[in-house]
């Protein structure tokens, strides 16, 4: 046998090993997404934030203006009041902004009164527009016109707590009256991937009970929860947080 023949030979046993080993570990497959999306709890803006240092820098409170960690400055997004389903269109001025993240965006008091919010509860829908839409291309010109009007406007123009000025608008803010939410870890498309993820986080954490839940028959979804107060709610999510996932998930549980 010459030396040629001798090196396939053993290039041939290499290669199959190492797949045989790379088939041997435990993956874990995450559901992709085109479009970001997200939610969870808004931060709604006030002086008071900025002077206890929970938020690194000011936003003017006329605007419909928001921060946001990962989305890029100048991107629109679409806001929803998953209660009422009051939507608004927003724009991403910073991405440089410190701020809990227990909270997937900072908003204006505008923002919130336009969607009626309740301040205890501030839950929202959140996603990207894309910047090829001619939807985005419409609203970025009346975004322009109202923040021209905005500026000239008195600061005492917006008041937050001038949310819910007639009966119709408190009912539309207390509509629901309970609390209760979940802790969305990551959707996955097999089975094993999830319980993979539920002992990881067994093994790296001290949270108890991480669920499954089966949404379909490719996507099984990793929750904590349910929460009924926003304290535990909060310290929970803090703790899971500590393992980097990227887009941690507060859903409303109905």
């Amino acid at each position: 046998m010459n030396y040629k023949n001798l090196f396939i030979i053993i290039s041939i046993f290499y290669l199959v090993g190492c797949e045989q080993h790379n088939l041997n570990k435990k993956k874990i497959s995450y559901e992709s997404s085109d479009k970001y999306k997200n939610s969870g709890f808004a931060l709604v803006y006030n002086k008071t934030l900025k002077n206890e240092k929970k938020i690194t820098k000011k936003i003017d409170n006329r605007s419909l203006l928001i921060f946001h960690k990962s989305l890029k400055k100048n991107s629109f997004v679409k806001i929803t009041n998953p209660i009422n389903q009051k939507t608004i269109i927003a724009e991403v001025i910073s991405n440089k902004v410190q701020f809990s993240d227990f909270y997937n965006c900072v908003i204006t008091a505008r923002i919130a009164e336009e969607l009626y919010l309740d301040l205890n509860e501030p839950y929202i829908d959140l996603v990207l527009i894309s910047q090829n839409s001619t939807f985005v291309a419409k609203k970025a010109k009346t975004f322009n016109e109202e923040k021209k009007v905005a500026e000239k406007a008195p600061v005492d123009g917006i008041k937050i707590d001038n949310l819910g000025k007639t009966n119709d608008q408190k009912k539309e803010i207390t509509k629901v009256n309970y609390f209760k939410y979940s802790i969305k870890i990551a959707d996955f498309y097999y089975e094993d991937s999830a319980k993979n993820m539920v002992n990881r986080i067994l093994e790296e954490t001290n949270i108890k009970h991480p669920k499954i839940k089966k949404i379909s028959k490719t996507k099984y979804r990793v929750l904590l929860g349910p929460f009924s107060d926003i304290k535990k709610l909060e310290e929970s999510f803090n703790k899971i947080n500590l393992l980097n996932f990227e887009s941690l998930e507060i859903l409303k549980d109905v």
